[in-house]
């Protein structure tokens, strides 16, 4: 027989609090280093070599904004900060378009080879980017925009139209077909159909792929070293903090307080669109 008030095969009610622990200690444990990270870039120098970050939460405390200073008016953190913006806007809005037109065709219009087209971005979703790198560095060259902000937009788009196609078009399959049959039953076309309907009711999708572009765009550093060159003024913020790497050595003092000032964007980018982020996440786990 089971509790009053409990249903059997169901968890008991001590099990959620036993999750909650779980979970609370998993978190903690996982941004400990994050933390860390933190407390030591406002930390001096002599203290960080001398002494753990956890010593800085004892009084006397000794906190400083001289590796946020030295980075932003020394080493023109500031101007590849921009670039990064510059970059990374473009380059998340720029495959996503594309793509949506792509996944809505894929999903509710029919035409000759589509499979055989879909089969194709299917198997370019595992090709290595590395191998890629070369072709498409000597066509940008032979186009003269090697080393402009072009070009790595370009680049940037070609690498995520496959996976943005993949990915939308599950979610533009699991919108109900008598939606789309009544719009075109009323006269309506496929553009009207696509940007009334599939898009307004897409926007969780849209938004959790906007979150993984842009995160991946703004932490690149690979694409960005090939296409723009580890220096000069096009340089995005990964770029100058591995020169920061190269140039200072030990002074990792300079990189903790660098690395928190390229996190402030995505983490404002994820908090904006957090709500439907989750929506994305959970679209088609569960059917009425």
């Amino acid at each position: 027989m089971s509790k009053k008030g409990s249903l059997p095969g169901l968890p008991s009610s001590k099990t959620p609090i036993v999750l909650t622990i779980v979970v609370v200690t998993i978190c903690a444990t996982w941004m400990m280093p994050t933390l860390g990270l933190l407390i030591s870039s406002f930390r001096p120098k002599f203290l960080i070599s001398s002494s753990g970050w956890w010593e800085a939460l004892v009084p006397p405390f000794a906190f400083t904004l001289e590796n946020y200073i030295k980075v932003l008016g020394q080493q023109n953190v500031g101007i590849s900060f921009m670039n990064s913006l510059i970059i990374s806007i473009p380059a998340t809005i720029l495959p996503i378009s594309i793509a949506s037109f792509a996944a809505y065709a894929f999903s509710w219009m029919n035409f000759k080879s589509k499979e055989v087209l879909f089969s194709i971005i299917l198997i370019l979703l595992v090709v290595p980017t590395q191998v890629t790198l070369i072709p498409i560095l000597q066509i940008f060259t032979g186009m003269g925009i090697n080393g402009t902000f072009a070009c790595v937009w370009l680049a940037h788009t070609v690498y995520g139209i496959p996976l943005a196609i993949f990915l939308l078009r599950n979610f533009f399959m699991q919108l109900p077909a008598s939606m789309l049959e009544s719009a075109f039953i009323d006269g309506a076309s496929h553009p009207v159909v696509f940007l009334r309907l599939i898009v307004p009711t897409s926007m969780p999708a849209f938004a959790s792929l906007a979150i993984f572009q842009f995160m991946w765009v703004w932490n690149d550093l690979l694409v960005a070293m090939v296409f723009l060159g580890g220096t000069g003024d096009v340089a995005p913020l990964t770029v100058r903090m591995a020169n920061l790497v190269n140039s200072y050595g030990q002074g990792w003092q300079i990189l903790t307080a660098a690395a928190f000032i390229s996190m402030i964007l995505p983490l404002i980018v994820f908090f904006s669109l957090q709500k439907y982020y989750v929506q994305g996440m959970l679209a088609g786990s569960v059917k009425e």
